[in-house]
């Protein structure tokens, strides 16, 4: 089975820039949000359709990066 429907993003999230990363494997769409600068994602969620996927995982990184403290250099 191979992917379709590949679309990479880059946002800014919470004041973090993001990349989005969602595709089709089968009949299911599958999102990945990660942290740009050290690359460690942040949430991965699948759905029905593109925008179910994206959303999901958009709302679930968007959780965890508004905890997150910013230290000041």
């Amino acid at each position: 089975m191979t992917s379709q429907e590949y679309k990479e993003t880059k946002l800014e999230l919470e004041g973090w820039p993001v990349n989005v990363t969602s595709y089709k494997l089968g009949d299911r769409f599958y999102c990945k949000v990660d942290n740009v600068s050290p690359g460690a994602w942040l949430a991965r969620t699948t759905g029905a359709t593109r925008e179910e996927a994206e959303q999901a995982a958009l709302e679930r990184a968007r959780q965890m990066l508004g905890r997150t403290r910013r230290q000041a250099v």
